[in-house]
C-alpha cells in the first residue's frame, strides 16, 4: 500500500463521512468525528480489499476509488441510522409514560 492510497483513503473517508452527515434527514445522535472516522476507517478497509484483489500491474485508479467510495458510504449510513435520531429533534416522538407522571 502507497502512500498515495494512503492519502486517497483519507480524502475519501472524510468526504463521504461529511456528506453522509447532510444525506440523513433531521439531527441524528451520531457525533460528527464518529461519522468521520468511521468514513476514514471503511475507505481504509476498502484500500485494503482493493489491494488484496486486483494485482494488475497497470491498473486504473478508479476500481480502488470506487470501492472506498462503497465501503466509506456503507459504514456511515449505517452508523448514522443505527444511532438513530437525537431527543432534541422536535420532529421525534415524545415519550408518554412522562406526560403521565405530570398528570398524577
Amino acid at each position: 500500500m502507497t502512500i498515495g492510497t494512503l492519502l486517497g483513503a483519507l480524502v475519501v473517508g472524510l468526504a463521504i463521512g461529511g456528506v453522509g452527515r447532510l444525506v440523513i434527514p433531521g439531527r441524528s445522535a451520531a457525533p460528527v468525528w464518529l461519522t468521520l472516522a468511521l468514513g476514514v476507517a471503511a475507505a481504509l478497509l476498502g484500500a485494503i480489499v482493493t489491494g488484496l484483489v486486483d494485482h494488475r500491474p497497470g491498473r486504473s485508479p478508479l476500481l480502488p476509488l470506487l470501492v472506498q467510495s462503497g465501503f466509506a458510504a456503507v459504514a456511515v449510513i449505517l452508523a448514522v441510522l443505527a444511532a438513530g435520531r437525537s431527543t432534541a429533534d422536535p420532529r421525534a416522538p415524545r415519550d408518554r409514560g412522562a406526560r403521565r407522571k405530570e398528570e398524577v
